[in-house]
């Protein structure tokens, strides 16, 4: 069975397909099932929306159909926050999708964590993952649905804005452009208008010596460097070449 799945997935393109055919294997009831979740993979649906989670810095991550799928490449941006975390440190992860680097970031405890998302899906799917840790989910854009308790208290502001640029979209595999929210891709012509938006609020909501990280591309990096000055941050970027991961790290004086 398992060699036939593999043959299936293989021929299909999946590069992985002997880690996915046991994903299917575990997630499917018996045969018949198993048979529909291969089908629907073929098809090119994500394996995270088949299977119900994402594998992210070692945990298990609920991700819903139709929510985005947290990449690998993003654990990069939650070692850089979780390396500034103390005793009481307050968290917010923006436009948090399934709330993958809510969840990591609040499993180290001792922290107070919040997210926030525009998507209703996503929201629902990050309260499923952050809430039983403690956090706080909230539904809006941006900074607007946080609590004014929050303002001037954010140590670690942790960011994975849309950020491909519209004409860009088209280029992206079927399995994102198809099945994921246009508005957790889109960023706008050069992919940096969210980016710029989260950056122009951010005085009102970062604590004296806080940090904002953003996930950005090595095509944006210096541009993000640049708006990150400008804003009053002082910028590093942070690389991971094995994950393609450039990340942002600005710090407040």
């Amino acid at each position: 069975m398992r060699a036939d799945v593999i043959t299936t997935l293989r021929a299909a393109g999946c590069v992985f397909a002997e880690d996915e055919a046991d994903l299917l294997i575990s997630a499917a009831a018996g045969p018949d099932e198993l048979d529909e979740l291969v089908a629907r993979r073929v098809a090119g649906l994500p394996l995270e929306h088949i299977v119900g989670f994402a594998e992210f810095c070692g945990r298990r991550i609920a991700v819903d159909p139709g929510v985005f799928v947290p990449r690998r490449r993003t654990e990069l941006l939650v070692e850089e926050a979780a390396r500034l975390l103390r005793p009481g440190s307050v968290v917010l992860d923006m436009c948090c999708g399934s709330g993958a680097a809510a969840t990591v970031l609040a499993a180290h405890g001792g922290v107070e964590v919040h997210a926030t998302d525009i998507d209703p899906a996503a929201v629902a799917c990050a309260r499923r993952n952050v809430e039983p840790l403690g956090g706080h989910v909230y539904e809006g854009d941006l900074y607007e649905p946080l609590p004014d308790s929050l303002r001037g208290r954010v140590d670690v502001l942790v960011v994975n804005v849309p950020y491909v640029p519209t004409d860009a979209i088209a280029l992206m595999p079927p399995e994102a452009r198809l099945y994921e929210p246009t508005v957790a891709l889109d960023g706008g012509p050069d992919g940096l208008d969210i980016a710029r938006r989260v950056l122009s609020g951010a005085s009102d909501w970062l604590a004296p010596q806080s940090r904002l990280l953003l996930e950005t591309s090595d095509e944006q990096a210096d541009t993000v460097r640049a708006l990150f000055a400008a804003a009053g941050l002082a910028p590093r970027l942070a690389r991971c070449e094995e994950r393609g991961a450039v990340v942002a790290v600005g710090q407040r004086a």
